[in-house]
């Protein structure tokens, strides 16, 4: 009762400041810190850690509370990545991706003339991948946790039941859910037992996701994987036009998986291998930029944009041509592909005065939802997590079981949907990523743990779809060579380029006309964004403090640390 109490007191009176906008700033702590999406979330991720539990425990309570409070991205109908780092220094990561159906095919999104249906990948019960988040978590725990599975799960079943205080900007969502073309799953997952929207500020009750939380708790995978809500899932998608079946979901297993790692300088960079991708590509990103010599060339100066710009178009092409699921991609060249000597050859044919042409003719690249959720923590020995995970879009295919409660994905639009064939906007046709049954899809999830020394430095990672690269390697850069803040290094300006569409994304207030003009004199197209990520992000100073801080488009997040 008291540990029930104690909960219901947090998210009451959290969630009371996040409605009034109230927000936690850059945080320092000394014993432990969660920063994620959601302010209720971290103080259940920190309660954890002030019970003993450690990194690892802590952020299985924490994603499982992002179930409950931030639904847009947090799930257990999704998928993702963890990368973890022991007090011994030891690391690894642990593969949650999501995979294809038994019953998928590469044509399964194309008409009868092998032509993409618009939408068809996004849409509907057939965009849903088989989950991944909940065998992700369980595997972390049997490996690495510390404390009881039931002890972590718990907080979030207290959370679904006792209700949580309605944020503005979930208040909202649900007014537009309600008002607009959506799912009528969507329509009917804010209301209240009475049929009516729940508003800002009410208390916003989850007994179907109770329910289906608490069957986890109490038979850990297999209350997801099998039993009633295994059957629940393949009953429904059978009834509504999906392909997950029973079999999909008693084999899906969770990967554990060696770390990609790299250099900058002193530091190392220990991040998450295909089917992410990354890892690959920050450490490519970053062996390119320090070819440069920054020195010479002003932070977000005309050249310094420019600069960023073409390492990313470079090495998002890279990415379209090589990278795909492990396991059915046997010949990545991952160590050509993060050395030095091939960094060097792709810096040389830089031209500093003239945006490279981006060639669409022979291969482009696909990107992970804008609605993914990162989180990152330590805890008092120096373990350390960055873990990842997304259901796609914002609120993912809108559906799901009204028995269960929570959100399916729409992750199958990951996959290359047509193969062999790339335009200059946004389909890749390329081999790694086509639809195969069981086959993860590539992904652009990019959690990272940069230490010093051998002693985690800086643990990073944003949702961001497309721009989740982009945007951690910026931010480690940041850190790194220009010695911010990590509140600075997360609000400074940052760019895209994604190779295909051959745009330079940048954020609208940030960047000077009289750069955005010689910019596109130079031959960039530009194209203004309000935000680029929601980066969360722990910096561990050399006086044993940890600095924590939360993207400010992220209204809901913080860091808390004790």
């Amino acid at each position: 009762m008291a540990v029930k109490t104690i909960i219901k007191a947090i998210s009451l009176f959290v969630m009371f400041m996040i409605a009034h906008n109230n927000g936690f700033g850059q945080t320092y702590a000394k014993q432990g810190m969660v920063v994620c999406d959601n302010t209720v979330a971290s103080n259940i991720g920190v309660s954890i850690l002030k019970k003993g539990g450690n990194a690892i425990d802590a952020s299985i309570a924490t994603a499982f509370a992002l179930a409950v409070t931030h639904p847009q991205a947090g799930n257990i109908g999704g998928g993702g990545f963890l990368v973890f780092m022991d007090s011994e220094g030891k690391s690894t990561t642990i593969d949650f991706r999501e995979k294809a159906p038994l019953l998928a095919s590469s044509d399964m999104f194309l008409d009868d003339e092998g032509v993409l249906v618009k939408g068809s990948n996004h849409n509907g019960l057939k965009s849903v991948g088989v989950p991944g988040t909940v065998a992700g978590l369980y595997m972390a725990h049997q490996k690495y946790g510390t404390l009881p599975w039931r002890d972590l799960v718990q907080p979030a079943v207290q959370l679904a039941k006792d209700g949580v205080v309605l944020s503005w900007t979930l208040a909202e969502h649900a007014k537009k859910h309600n008002a607009g073309d959506y799912p009528q799953f969507l329509k009917d997952y804010f209301k209240n037992p009475k049929g009516e929207l729940t508003e800002f500020g009410e208390l916003w009750v989850q007994q179907e996701l109770a329910t289906t939380l608490e069957l986890i708790r109490d038979h850990g995978k297999d209350g997801f994987y099998k039993g009633s809500v295994a059957q629940e899932i393949a009953d429904f998608m059978k009834a509504n036009g999906g392909i997950i079946t029973l079999d999909d979901l008693s084999k899906y297993e969770a990967v554990e998986r060696k770390p990609i790692k790299g250099t900058y300088k002193e530091f190392e960079i220990i991040a998450m291998p295909p089917p992410s991708s990354g890892g690959v590509a920050v450490i490519e990103m970053l062996n390119l930029m320090e070819q440069a010599n920054l020195d010479s060339i002003p932070f977000n100066s005309t050249a310094y944009v420019h600069l960023v710009a073409e390492a990313m178009r470079r090495t998002f092409a890279d990415r379209a041509e090589h990278l795909g699921d492990p396991d059915y991609n046997l010949d990545m060249p991952l160590d050509k592909l993060i050395s030095k000597d091939f960094a060097k050859m792709r810096y040389e044919n830089i031209d500093f005065n003239h945006a490279s042409i981006s060639d669409s003719s022979k291969f482009g690249q696909l990107y992970d939802g804008k609605n993914t959720t990162h989180l990152s923590i330590i805890d008092k020995d120096g373990n350390a997590v960055s873990l990842t995970y997304t259901i796609e879009q914002s609120y993912g295919s809108g559906l799901g079981s009204p028995h269960l409660g929570f959100i399916f994905n729409n992750e199958m639009g990951d996959f290359n949907p047509q193969p062999g064939y790339t335009n200059n906007g946004w389909i890749i046709g390329t081999d790694p990523n086509v639809i195969q049954p069981e086959k993860r899809m590539l992904s652009s999830m990019s959690p990272t743990i940069i230490t010093k020394n051998g002693r985690p430095y800086l643990i990073i990672g944003s949702p961001g779809g497309r721009t989740i690269i982009s945007t951690v390697f910026q931010a480690i850069l940041n850190v790194i060579e220009y010695e911010m803040s990590i509140e600075k290094a997360i609000e400074v300006m940052k760019i895209h380029h994604q190779w295909m569409p051959n745009e330079l994304v940048f954020e609208n207030d940030l960047m000077s006309p009289d750069t955005q003009k010689a910019l596109t004199q130079m031959g960039h197209t530009l194209k203004g964004r309000e935000s680029l990520g929601r980066l969360m992000g722990i910096l561990c100073l050399p006086s044993g403090v940890y600095q924590g801080a939360s993207d400010s488009s992220s209204p809901d997040g913080g860091a808390v640390g004790y």
